[in-house]
């Protein structure tokens, strides 16, 4: 079920109004709900991928009362392993298999011999890579003895499938998540309504930013060969909105409904386009995800502790990986290994962790180095997104050779065409609104801060109207394919 969709319009309410009016009183009764309503959502789709979640939410939870009962490392660890084996099985069959089979084959024919290897002809599960990794974390925590399991198996349950981010995050952590399926949620009017307005900015940045942006992005990488170096810089700046606007704005949705329901989701995007470097924008950009990846896989490659060689090794590792995680593509790989080069220089002059806090904090306007430093890593993300755009390496080193060609001088295509001016338009709309409430969880908590009552609900019913008028409808959203 798309959260752009009259579906999602329909079922949203209709759970809120059960939720808080049939259920109200016993946490028990509230947690089944949410189950129910969340086995719904996510079967939309296709039911039959509701037995992988089952199946992976059973193995974890049976897993974690295992790890309590045993006191033996060497045991514990192979119930550690056998969580990752089943949970990373699983992932790795319906994502990975026909891109190991395929390369597999292709890596002997290199050397002269001709094998077969059938690939699979299955669907990729929405949002598989999301709630594959929640429900891992769990057997990490436990096994690390940073987490107590549960015996709640129902709240186990409602903690991997809950529809706001079962299907494109933000991968929560069960010490965030899960004890809040534990207790009596009573509904709160201040959290309500800030959990309404965040959805509003979400639908924003999706509904008119991201998908007025995606018309010209298909338009430009599809027809790439045939169009100038201007016209393709311009598709890449607009892939950079576009999927900023698309996953962001899913976050926010995500976290905003998940606010009516009584429930405080983690930040996942904090304003990351004004970033000074590369390593400030990956604090800033899916957090969720990024985090996952530093407590669970590059701490215990060592991190940062040990020779500079090794832990050059634990970068390229995790933002590989993180490519990877991404998608079966070589294009994914090297787009997760450019951003380890655009980060080593920084781990090198110890400069990665020089911007802790938001920019120019307290001051209206950046400074003429500090705005240098954020347009320099906005062009390098918008040249990295390339490769996560193109559907091959040779398509994406074929754009950059048509890029820096002396057609990038020329006048871009589309540029004076009314939806191209409506798009660059809201584009301009969200980045001055996010500078301005760049210091707030969310955009529009600025709004609700600063301005009279009169004030902001006329901004808001203007969003609604803009939403109306210039929104795109029933577009599904990039990350449901990872």
């Amino acid at each position: 079920m798309l959260f752009n969709s009259l579906e999602f319009a329909i079922f949203l309410p209709f759970i809120f109004l059960l939720y808080w009016f049939i259920a109200p009183k016993r946490v028990k009764f509230q947690n089944i709900l949410i189950l129910i309503s969340s086995y719904v959502f996510y079967g939309w789709w296709d039911w039959r991928f509701l037995f992988l979640i089952l199946f992976s939410s059973i193995v974890d939870y049976a897993i974690g009362l295992q790890l309590q009962k045993t006191t033996q490392e060497r045991q514990r660890k192979q119930l550690l392993w056998l969580s990752i084996l089943v949970n990373i099985g699983v992932l790795a069959l319906f994502k990975y298999y026909n891109f190991f089979a395929q390369n597999f084959v292709e890596a002997f024919t290199l050397f002269g011999k001709s094998i077969s290897l059938d690939s699979l002809d299955i669907i990729l599960p929405v949002g598989i890579s999301f709630y594959t990794f929640q429900s891992l974390s769990y057997s990490i925590d436990v096994y690390r003895r940073k987490l107590e399991p549960t015996k709640d198996w129902l709240s186990f349950l409602c903690y991997v499938s809950f529809f706001p981010q079962l299907v494109a995050g933000p991968i929560e952590r069960a010490k965030n998540l899960l004890p809040q399926f534990y207790e009596l949620r009573k509904f709160n009017y201040k959290q309500a309504t800030d959990g309404i307005r965040q959805m509003l900015w979400g639908f924003f940045k999706k509904m008119v930013v991201a998908d007025n942006c995606a018309r010209y992005v298909t338009l430009i990488f599809d027809g790439a060969d045939d169009l100038s170096g201007s016209t393709l810089l311009l598709g890449a700046v607009l892939f950079s909105f576009q999927i900023y606007g698309d996953f962001s704005g899913y976050s926010d949705i995500a976290i905003g409904s998940a606010k009516l329901f009584g429930f405080n989701f983690k930040q996942n995007f904090a304003v990351p386009y004004f970033s000074r470097n590369i390593a400030e924008f990956w604090r800033r950009w899916h957090i969720s995800l990024s985090t996952w990846f530093r407590d669970y896989l590059y701490i215990p490659l060592g991190g940062n502790r040990g020779s500079k060689i090794h832990v050059l090794r634990n970068i390229f590792i995790i933002f590989i990986v993180s490519g990877f995680w991404h998608g079966a593509n070589w294009t994914f790989i090297f787009w997760g290994f450019l951003h380890a080069l655009f980060f080593v220089p920084l781990f090198l002059f110890k400069a990665n962790r020089k911007y802790l806090n938001v920019a120019s904090q307290g001051r209206f306007l950046p400074k003429p180095k500090e705005l240098l430093s954020i347009l320099y890593t906005f062009t390098i993300v918008t040249l990295a997104w390339v490769f996560f755009r193109a559907e091959s390496l040779s398509e994406a080193f074929a754009y950059f050779k048509t890029i820096f060609s002396a057609s990038l001088i020329s006048k871009p295509a589309f540029i004076f065409e009314p939806k191209m001016v409506i798009s660059l338009f809201f584009i301009g709309v969200l980045l001055c609104l996010d500078w301005l409430g760049r210091e707030n969880n969310h955009t529009l908590e600025h709004i609700n801060k600063r301005f009279s009552k009169p004030i902001r609900y006329t901004f808001y019913y203007l969003l609604v109207m803009i939403i109306f008028l210039f929104g795109v409808r029933d577009q599904t959203f990039i990350y449901f394919q990872f």
